[in-house]
């Protein structure tokens, strides 16, 4: 329970080199991944997280070296939010930028396929803003955490 099989700085390594394989990989799976997941993205990540153990702990099933393996996850995300706090470019490239989906009732299809949204996501989220029509719709965009705010068009209030 006690006794480690490799050395304590093995687990650090392993930890913080899983952890930026795991950041680039969901990066450049899109924001859809991060933001809205369907029981197939959900299945994904705890198949990754039972994927990447292994690597991350050697073998070694001690206590001691589980809780390296999960302090060195915790610190990687510390130092990862302080920076990306300090430095606005740090921060788009981690967690990208807003992208405009939808401008005037015009759909932006080329950013919806890079960003592997269907109409059905769209549709979707425009239906949970009380927006029916696409006409209806200043600007939808997609955040960086992969949620879709949409701004309706001014109606007119006829009294």
């Amino acid at each position: 329970m006690w006794e480690m099989s490799v050395p304590w700085w093995e687990f650090v390594l392993r930890g913080v080199l899983v952890y930026v394989f795991l950041l680039v990989f969901l990066r450049l799976t899109g924001k859809r991944q991060t933001g809205q997941y369907a029981p197939f993205d959900l299945v994904l990540l705890l198949i990754l997280s039972n994927a990447v153990q292994n690597s991350m702990n050697a073998g070694d099933n001690s206590l001691i070296g589980g809780l390296i393996s999960a302090s060195t996850l915790m610190g990687c995300h510390v130092v990862l939010a302080n920076l990306t706090f300090r430095f606005a470019w740090l921060e788009r490239l981690i967690d990208g930028k807003p992208r405009v989906l939808v401008d005037q009732g015009k759909v932006h299809t080329e950013l919806m396929h890079k960003e592997l949204l269907s109409t059905d996501d769209l549709e979707a989220a425009l239906r949970a803003s009380g927006c029916l029509y696409l006409h209806e719709v200043e600007r939808a965009t997609i955040e960086t955490n992969g949620q879709i705010t949409v701004v309706l068009r001014k109606r007119d209030s006829a009294g």
